[in-house]
């Protein structure tokens, strides 16, 4: 009678093992695919509709802009990192307003300058953990190479932005820092005075 190989179990095992694995890595291979093709496609539209430095934009290019850069932004993830533990006792309505006045102003602001829109992009890497991912990208403007880092989730079927890191500064850390503050010494309900003040003067 043939002996069985000693071998056999542990290879047995380490297909199962392969089998098990494989599945993830093909999906982690196509969402770092979906994402290249999100933000590439994204900075195609942007640039398109910035047009030459030296054209102006209309009203209706300018609407369109906005919306391609901020639609990519998942505003009340962003608002409840920035509000930390803060936002737990927030209610439902609560949480629906800040959520609505912070992006509006986030929106009001995001065409402040540009020339940020002009750099032109390259992604240098994308990691998978899940329904997250961080992208590492550089952009290069006049000469000068920045690293820009997006934090990303997967809401249903779609991958949204919700903090920036720019060379190293984390936009979801500066409203931390801004909000946490007020709420810890003044309450909630003063931030959201602060903000709506803000808004309305956008």
């Amino acid at each position: 009678m043939r002996k069985r190989s000693h071998l056999a179990p542990a290879l047995a095992l380490f297909i199962v093992l392969i089998g098990a694995l494989l599945p993830n890595t093909s999906k982690a291979q196509g969402a770092q695919a979906e994402i290249r093709a999100l933000l590439t496609e994204r900075d195609q539209d942007i640039k398109a509709l910035l047009g030459r430095p030296s054209s102006t934009l209309s009203q209706e290019r300018e609407a369109r802009l906005r919306a391609v850069v901020n639609d990519i932004i998942d505003f009340e993830a962003m608002g409840e990192a920035a509000l930390g533990s803060f936002w737990e006792p927030l209610s439902a309505a609560q949480r629906t307003d800040f959520t609505t006045v912070f992006a509006d102003i986030v929106r009001a602001q995001s065409l402040a300058d540009l020339d940020v829109y002009r750099s032109s992009v390259s992604i240098q890497s994308v990691e998978i953990n899940g329904t997250q991912a961080v992208v590492s990208t550089q952009t290069t403007y006049q000469g000068i190479t920045t690293p820009v880092v997006y934090k990303m989730v997967k809401q249903g079927n779609l991958w949204q932005v919700w903090d920036i890191i720019l060379d190293d500064v984390s936009t979801v850390d500066g409203y931390a820092r801004s909000f946490q503050a007020v709420v810890r010494r003044r309450g909630f309900d003063t931030l959201m005075e602060s903000l709506r003040r803000k808004q309305a003067s956008l």
